[in-house]
C-alpha cells in the first residue's frame, strides 16, 4: 500500500451512493440490489442528471428497467381519472351549510302552524252558533234565571195614582195655603183648616187594577201633640183612625219642621174608589195635608 492509497477499496466502495456520480459510474459502481431505506421499499433512485422534467417516473424493477407492475394512469382503460370538483358553496375546511338548513326547518314549522290555525278557523265558521236565535242553550254571559219581574208569573208593578192635596175636593172649612215651607206638592201648596169639626178632603181615585189590599200614603205636617183623623173608604169607616202623629217631634206651632209620612192598609175594589179624610167627633185634626198616593199590597215604603 502506497502513501495516499487506503487499499484496493475505491471511494465508491465507502460511499454507497457513488454510483450516482459520473466518476463512480466510470469505475463500475452499481446500486445495491436490495435498495435503501425501509425494508421492501421501492427503489426510485436516479443518477444525477438522469431524470428529465415533465416525465412521469416509472417504477423500477431491476436497475434501469421499467417495473412490470407499473403503468401510467393515462395508459389505463378510460384514461386518467377525472379530478373531483369542489362542491358549490363549500370551501376549504367548511362543512355543510347548517345555517341555511336551520332557516329552512323553521320556515317549514311556521307554515305547518299557520295551516293548522287556518283550518281551525274555517272549521269553527262552519258550525251553527248555538247562541243565535233558535240555539239549544243560552250564551254563557246570559242568565237562565228569569228577571225579577218574570219570577212566579209576577208582573211589573203598575203605577198607581198619586194626587196633590189641591186637587182633592175640599169641604166644610178645608182650604188651600202655601205659607209654611216644606210641602212636597207642586208649588208648595197644601190643605189647611182641617182642625174644624166636619172639615174633610175627598179623593175619587180611578184605575185600581183589581180587588185587594193596598197601601194609602199621606204626606202631612203637625206640631205639638199627636193627631188622629177619621178615614172612610167607599162609604165605610176604616177600622182605625188615620195616625197623623208628630213623628218629627216638632215643637208646638213649628209646622215647617213637622213634615212626615203616614200609611194605612185599606181594601179597595177594582176600578173607582172614594177615599175621605175628615175631622169627626173625638178626632185631633191640627195637621197640614199636601199629598196622597197608593201602592198595591201592604208595604211600608
Amino acid at each position: 500500500m502506497t502513501p495516499g492509497n487506503s487499499g484496493a477499496s475505491t471511494p465508491e466502495d465507502d460511499d454507497p451512493f457513488g454510483y450516482l456520480y459520473a466518476d463512480g459510474q466510470a469505475n463500475g459502481a452499481q446500486p445495491p440490489s436490495g435498495g435503501y431505506g425501509y425494508p421492501n421499499s421501492v427503489n426510485r433512485v436516479r443518477a444525477v442528471g438522469q431524470r428529465q422534467y415533465g416525465q412521469v417516473p416509472q417504477q423500477q424493477g431491476a436497475y434501469g428497467q421499467p417495473s412490470a407492475h407499473y403503468a401510467a394512469p393515462e395508459t389505463l382503460p378510460g384514461g386518467a381519472p377525472a379530478q373531483q370538483q369542489p362542491q358549490d358553496g363549500g370551501g376549504r375546511g367548511r362543512g355543510p351549510n347548517t345555517k341555511g338548513l336551520l332557516i329552512g326547518a323553521i320556515a317549514v314549522v311556521a307554515a305547518v302552524v299557520i295551516g293548522i290555525g287556518v283550518a281551525m278557523i274555517g272549521d269553527d265558521s262552519g258550525k251553527k252558533d248555538d247562541n243565535q236565535a233558535g240555539g239549544a242553550t243560552p250564551a254563557v254571559t246570559q242568565s237562565a234565571e228569569p228577571t225579577p219581574t218574570e219570577k212566579a208569573g209576577e208582573k211589573a208593578p203598575e203605577e198607581l195614582p198619586k194626587i196633590d192635596a189641591k186637587a182633592l175636593r175640599l169641604e166644610n172649612g178645608a182650604n188651600l195655603a202655601s205659607d209654611v215651607q216644606g210641602a212636597d206638592a207642586s208649588g208648595g201648596v197644601y190643605v189647611s183648616g182641617l182642625n174644624t169639626p166636619g172639615a174633610q178632603v175627598t179623593w175619587n181615585v180611578d184605575g185600581i187594577p183589581e180587588d185587594g189590599d193596598y197601601t194609602l200614603f199621606a204626606h202631612y205636617s203637625t206640631a205639638g201633640e199627636d193627631q188622629a183623623m177619621t178615614l172612610t173608604v167607599n162609604g165605610k169607616v176604616y177600622g182605625s183612625k188615620l195616625p197623623v202623629k208628630n213623628y218629627r217631634h216638632a215643637a208646638d206651632g213649628d209646622f215647617a219642621k213637622g213634615w212626615t209620612t203616614t200609611y194605612v192598609y185599606p181594601t179597595l175594589n177594582k176600578g173607582t174608589n172614594t177615599i175621605t179624610v175628615s175631622c169627626q167627633d173625638g178626632d185631633k185634626c191640627n195637621i197640614l195635608l199636601d199629598q196622597m198616593w197608593l201602592k198595591k199590597g201592604q208595604v211600608t215604603r
